[in-house]
């Protein structure tokens, strides 16, 4: 059931990144059970079946400060590899909870902590979300169309490429490290720091002095003609990124562009002039049609799909890309493994819908848990 198979993890409730990396960490075969709030549900409402982060994982409510709360999270950390968390820094201290607590009760494990900010900073004890994270790491401000404010990407930057992806990458570290030391430690996986480290390559462009910073001031943002999203005559829209010069004759040939009007590919000056004439090319014909003449190219080019389109898309519906599960159709797990290949095990859970099942595998009684249940400790789907 995946490369991860065999791991335990522990998921405290969280929103975004937190449960996109348990989710990425359940996708490969990790056994990742959800601890959900026994009080109040706590950050965005969710219909649990079309909370496609939730995938693939139990769920048990616990009162994490009640004594009795507390001490079902240390017996389970005792035997799990690692445990995310996405509190603000201190919480899980002002819980009685905190690394130095959780390490000593199992020196191996992995204690992930996902954050905006990062875990010290002079502001990272603040609120803030994905566009406030990628807007202090010079990603933002090189997003969106010139003579435009700064473009939001949705929160693919902060939350999921710079936060969820980051902390499941440092997780699987930290854990074959302790797998091969005996040694758990901390890992501070902050949105800043990830946002940053996607844009590694523009600061290599900014100490060579190569970078015009700003929104369509870049080739690769808006500047140039041969790599953009372009309209069709039927308000659609494809994609180019004819970067390369063999890509960028073929696009010449099969659009028709004469070598006296496009032949400086790379000269910013000509961009603009081209970028309208290569614009009213594009016009002359709706997305099919351009799909029909360019999708076997090496133009680079591929139509600009809405999240409705994209799973029926005839690529994607060859690879597989997308499954349904319980109705809904959702990206398949991903990266794929040729001798362990992932795969969703559960649809998402109700909030406390496996509470008394798991903690009878974790040695509890059914009295215990009657018990657990009226002090409050412990909460089921109710």
């Amino acid at each position: 059931m995946g490369p991860l198979e065999g791991l335990q993890i522990i998921e405290l409730q969280g929103i975004g990144p937190g449960p996109f990396c348990a989710m990425m960490l359940a996708d490969m075969g990790a056994e990742v059970i959800r601890i959900d709030r026994a009080g109040a549900a706590g950050g965005m409402p969710r219909a649990e079946k079309f909370d496609l982060l939730a995938r693939g994982r139990r769920s048990i409510r616990l009162d994490l400060k009640s004594p009795e709360g507390k001490e079902i999270l240390l017996r389970m950390v005792e035997k799990s590899d690692g445990i995310i968390e996405g509190f603000r820094p201190g919480v899980m201290e002002r819980l009685g909870i905190g690394p130095n607590v959780l390490l000593e009760k199992n020196p191996a494990i992995v204690v992930g902590r996902m954050t905006g900010w990062g875990q010290e900073g002079p502001i990272s004890n603040i609120s803030g979300h994905d566009i406030n994270y990628i807007a202090l790491t010079g990603a933002l401000f090189n997003i969106g169309v010139k003579g435009g404010p700064p473009a939001p990407p949705l929160n693919l930057v902060g939350d999921f490429g710079g936060g969820g992806l980051l902390l499941a990458f440092g997780m699987v570290t930290a854990i074959l490290k302790a797998k091969l030391s005996g040694v758990g430690q901390v890992v501070d996986a902050a949105m800043v720091d990830g946002a940053s480290i996607l844009s590694t390559s523009f600061f290599g462009q900014l100490a060579e002095g190569k970078l015009r910073e700003g929104r369509g001031e870049h080739p690769l943002n808006g500047a140039s003609h041969y790599y953009d999203a372009f309209e069709c005559s039927d308000g659609e829209y494809v994609s180019i990124a004819s970067v390369e010069p063999q890509f960028y004759a073929e696009l010449k040939d099969l659009l028709g562009l004469s070598e006296e009007e496009f032949g400086e590919q790379m000269n910013p000056k000509r961009w603009a002039e081209q970028r309208t004439k290569i614009k009213a090319v594009f016009l002359s014909k709706s997305r099919d049609e351009w799909c029909d003449l360019l999708q076997q190219s090496d133009i680079c080019f591929a139509p600009v799909l809405r999240f409705a389109e994209a799973p029926q898309h005839p690529h994607n519906k060859a690879r597989e890309a997308f499954v349904e599960v319980d109705g809904v159709v959702q990206p398949a797990p991903a990266p794929r493994f040729s001798a362990t290949p992932g795969g969703i095990t559960r649809p998402p859970a109700q909030r406390g819908e496996h509470t008394d099942e798991i903690l009878t595998e974790w040695g509890y009684s059914a009295e215990d848990i009657a018990g657990l249940h009226l002090k409050g400790a412990i909460k089921g789907t109710g």
